[in-house]
């Protein structure tokens, strides 16, 4: 995932409205989420998305961890 860039463009995104107002995306307000352009109607809201697929990913990594430290432990 990356932060708002000038090489993002609004006609490339995969999304007409904001997910979280459902209002129009706007072009300072993009970011990309699985290699495709997301937009959001604010940087605000584009912000609390990175934010929240941040948490998401670090507690999935962390879940990943400890099944393979669990793992190793029955092995032994």
């Amino acid at each position: 995932m990356a932060g708002a860039s000038s090489a993002l463009r609004i006609e490339d995104a995969v999304n007409e409205t904001c997910p979280w107002s459902g209002k129009p995306i706007s072009a300072d307000s993009l970011t990309t989420y699985r290699d495709e352009v997301v937009g959001f109607c604010n940087p605000g809201c584009r912000d609390k998305f990175e934010l929240a697929v941040h948490h998401f990913e670090a507690a999935l990594q962390a879940k990943r961890r400890i099944q393979a430290q669990l793992g190793e432990t029955d092995r032994g």
